[in-house]
């Protein structure tokens, strides 16, 4: 039953003229709201779901939140609901009461058990958690908030405790000044140098300012304060720090300007951040989560915020560079990072501090977009959790805590300000259309436009040439390791060339990118359009493969649990059947058999493949019904890692796995076989895959170990046979040479099926098939000299010089209409180069 929960001055004072005063900004078009906004609502309702997931966390023998990757902030988004709008027991799956209860005595016990709470000495005992500014600084910032939010109901020795975890926090971050903290390992900020290359120390000096913002939010009359906020604002200012801005930035911060306050480099010039040795939107989305949790407390206390969490120095850039490569989620792309994507709980303070905090309009039609994706993200299974797919115990918890601190700062603007009115979505992208190279050092080069986002990467290990049409990165995967047209991310890069066009110098925006390697050359071009051109000498056999995503997700555009293709000859809807990872019960008709073998096709990750268990069934019979028929008997494979030999698939033990040997595992055919003894009736198969899952592989038979045949293959494969597909009528290709036919799973679409061969691909966005069967029908381009290639895609002419010397050419465009009649062009060329020419006038 939903029962009304008061707004208690004394639990979240964000009425206070103070607060107002301390960040007084206008709303573009927005008066005061009456009551919480759209945003705000949908956080609840989602904090309310996500506790159903909370309870399943409950140690009723402990009587608390579990320890373990900081379970118990979770209170925090317990705390909210507790003292904020209106408390529903069937969607939370626990009635009112018994939440209070579990978040009161979990308060009780892990303040009791504080390190700065106890006055313990560092590595003694008497305390369980805490004293360490990575990253338990974080997780007592969640947990002071929530006991404030609970004063009322907390006793007079827990409000002590949680004091002195404040107090004692602040105390000991000031008084490291710019050194580093002895008990958080190798954790560091480096110091107020910070760092960019590979590794920015964004994160690692956002966490400096949080043990200080929550000692100066409720102890502004402390002896130590003025030392706090000095230390809150260099920290802060510098975690966004890039000298050659800072420099010159007269900005006053508490009456100083940035360039007294930064000293740090914690991004590239072109307003990108690396973490984990790439291009990491995560990090960079931490310019704006921290700001976010800090001034949580300030408004909890109404206290004024301080002037930097509205000053930061850079933000507007680093913000333009994530919607630059922004998708329709609101969020940027991840093209270089193989987890910590698809986060979105962890995805929504970032946008909200920047909405809310800073009154971008821009960020307000991210975030819009975001949450549009949310609650059909908690329902897919597993439900009720917000950092799905991918990422770390300890996110879940904090994602709970950061939507809580979303929905606190839409209250608190709602209620002093009004919203923050989002553009519409044809000037958000309108805003950041364009292309931008980032250099080779960052290795990506970046198109948006109004219809699709394309990029380039060049970074070693996740090489690709990515296309996000309708900018939809629930489409096509291009995450890490994900191939996108390129064969695979373990080319080496040997050369790297872009040309980028720009609407004030060229009249359009456009990039064209040419890649060498030691198996060839590749190139990419991108249009104002949207569409692509890609252009190779032939890489690889099954050359052009993009990964697709096939997720049934009801409420988000296109995730019905298939994908539906259209090629010359019909069409076809494919529904996944394994190939994505986890537990494949592969199916096929009754044969009679000796030997069964897996035979890799495409491995999922850089990693090759590796089976937790291989099992073999006879008709009638399955897992947990019949003999597993594979048990312990002799198993043999086309490699091994020394520690995973291939008898470990057939153990029985679920704790054991066989692997390929790391030196194979860029080889796609590896296999592993199994001998059940005799001759069997056999129909199906059972394999546990590891995190390196076969993403493409058969199963076959043998009566003799050596003569082999394939009964089943995974996923089920269709072949197109000629030079075009439509994915969805989302996305439009015309293949150009390479070997036919074009083959599609649910997974996948590989563009060229057959042995490596020069291949030109055009890409369109939002596409439907008649169009696409149209343009693949109509003469191509083509050039005098061999090597070198050419398409016409939307008007724009590519050619691409695919060899080892510079060219001249001339470059054949038959006539397209009556306006647009044949001409010959000449083109010039360096070595393994692009360019891009403008429709020719009245075409």
């Amino acid at each position: 039953m939903a029962t009304p929960t008061p707004f208690p001055r004394r639990r979240f004072l964000l009425a206070s003229g103070a607060t107002a005063a301390g960040l007084a900004l206008a709303a573009p078009g927005a008066g005061a709201a009456s009551g919480p906004g759209a945003e705000a609502l949908l956080y609840h309702r989602l904090l309310l779901r996500h506790t159903r997931w909370v309870e399943t966390q409950w140690d009723a023998a402990a009587g608390r939140y579990p320890l373990a990757d900081f379970g118990f902030a979770s209170v925090l988004g317990n705390a909210v609901l507790l003292t904020h709008g209106t408390y529903d027991a069937d969607l939370a799956g626990v009635g009112r009461e018994t939440l209070a209860d579990h978040t009161v005595r979990t308060i009780r016990h892990f303040a009791a058990t504080n390190f700065w709470a106890t006055g313990a000495t560092w590595g003694g005992g008497g305390y369980e958690w805490g004293g360490r500014v990575f990253w338990d600084g974080t997780f007592e910032s969640y947990f002071v908030a929530a006991a404030r939010l609970l004063w009322d109901e907390l006793d007079a020795a827990t409000r002590g405790h949680v004091d002195a975890i404040a107090v004692r926090g602040a105390q000991y971050v000031a008084g490291l000044g710019a050194g580093e903290d002895p008990r958080s390992g190798g954790w560091s900020s480096n110091g107020l140098t910070g760092g960019h290359r590979g590794d920015s120390k964004i994160e690692e000096m956002g966490a400096k300012s949080m043990p200080l913002a929550t000692g100066l939010a409720y102890h502004p009359d402390h002896p130590d304060a003025a030392a706090w906020r000095e230390w809150l604002t260099r920290w802060l200012s510098n975690m966004t720090g890039l000298p050659s801005a800072d420099r010159g930035n007269a900005t006053l911060i508490d009456g100083r300007p940035v360039s007294e306050w930064n000293t740090a480099q914690n991004m590239y010039e072109g307003h990108v951040v690396e973490n984990h040795g790439t291009y990491a939107p995560m990090y960079q989305q931490s310019t704006g989560a921290y700001p976010g949790r800090n001034a949580l407390h300030f408004l909890i206390a109404g206290a004024p915020l301080p002037e930097v969490l509205a000053k930061q120095p850079n933000a507007a850039g680093l913000w333009r560079t994530m919607t630059h490569l922004g998708t329709a989620a609101g969020l940027s792309s991840h093209p270089m990072v193989a987890d910590r994507y698809h986060l979105y709980g962890r995805d929504v303070l970032p946008l909200t501090w920047r909405r809310m905090g800073q009154a971008d309009p821009y960020t307000a039609r991210a975030e819009r977009m975001l949450a549009a994706h949310l609650e059909p993200y908690l329902a897919y299974p597993p439900e009720n959790r917000l950092t799905k797919f991918s990422g770390e115990p300890k996110y879940e918890p904090e994602a709970r805590a950061e939507v809580a601190i979303a929905y606190l700062l839409h209250v608190w603007r709602d209620r002093l300000h009004g919203d923050v009115r989002p553009v519409s979505e044809a000037r958000y992208w309108a805003n950041v259309a364009g292309a931008t190279d980032y250099g080779a050092e960052v290795g990506l080069v970046a198109h948006q436009s109004a219809r699709a986002l394309a990029m380039a990467v060049s970074k070693a290990g996740h090489v690709k040439f990515a296309f996000l049409p309708e900018h939809d990165d629930w489409l096509f995967d291009v995450t890490g390791a994900a191939p996108a047209f390129l064969p695979g991310t373990a080319l080496a890069v040997t050369g790297r060339r872009v040309a980028r066009y720009t609407r004030a110098a060229d009249g359009f925006d456009g990039s064209a990118t040419v890649l060498r390697f030691a198996q060839g050359t590749a190139g990419y071009a991108t249009l104002p359009t949207g569409a692509v051109v890609y252009a190779t000498t032939g890489l690889a056999p099954d050359e052009g493969r993009l990964r697709l995503h096939a997720l049934a997700m009801p409420g988000v555009r296109g995730l019905d649990g298939d994908r539906t293709f259209h090629g010359p000859g019909g069409v076809v809807t494919l529904a996944p059947d394994g190939g994505d990872g986890g537990v494949d019960e592969v199916r096929f008709p009754a044969v009679t058999a000796r030997h069964v073998r897996i035979v890799g096709g495409r491995p999922a990750t850089q990693y090759g493949y590796s089976l937790w268990r291989a099992e073999v069934y006879a008709p009638g019979s399955g897992p947990g019904e019949g003999t597993d028929l594979a048990r312990g008997r002799t198993a043999t494979a086309s490699s091994a890692d020394t520690a995973y030999p291939p008898r470990h698939a057939t153990d029985g033990d679920p704790a054991t796995r066989w692997a390929v040997a790391r030196a194979e595992r860029p080889r796609a055919d590896s296999w592993l076989a199994v001998d059940l003894g005799a001759e069997q009736r056999v129909d199906r198969v059972l394999l546990g895959w590891e995190a390196a899952y076969g993403a493409e592989y058969r199963v076959q038979v043998s009566a003799d170990g050596t003569g082999w045949r394939d009964v089943a293959a995974v996923p089920a494969a269709h072949g197109f046979a000629g030079n075009w597909v439509n994915v969805d009528d989302r996305a439009g290709f015309v293949v150009r040479g390479g070997s036919s036919p074009i083959r599609v799973t649910a997974g996948s679409v590989t563009l060229s099926a057959g042995p490596a061969a020069p291949l030109v691909a055009e890409g369109y966005p939002a596409q439907r098939a008649g169009r696409t069967r149209a343009l693949a029908a109509a003469p191509a381009p083509t050039a005098d000299v061999p090597g070198v290639a050419a398409a016409l895609a939307d008007g724009h002419l590519a050619v691409f010089n695919l060899t080892d010397a510079a060219v001249e050419t001339a470059v054949h465009v038959p006539a397209q209409s009556d306006k647009d009649p044949a001409r010959t062009v000449r083109v010039a060329l360096p070595a393994a180069a692009a360019t891009i020419l403008p429709p020719a006038p009245g075409a």
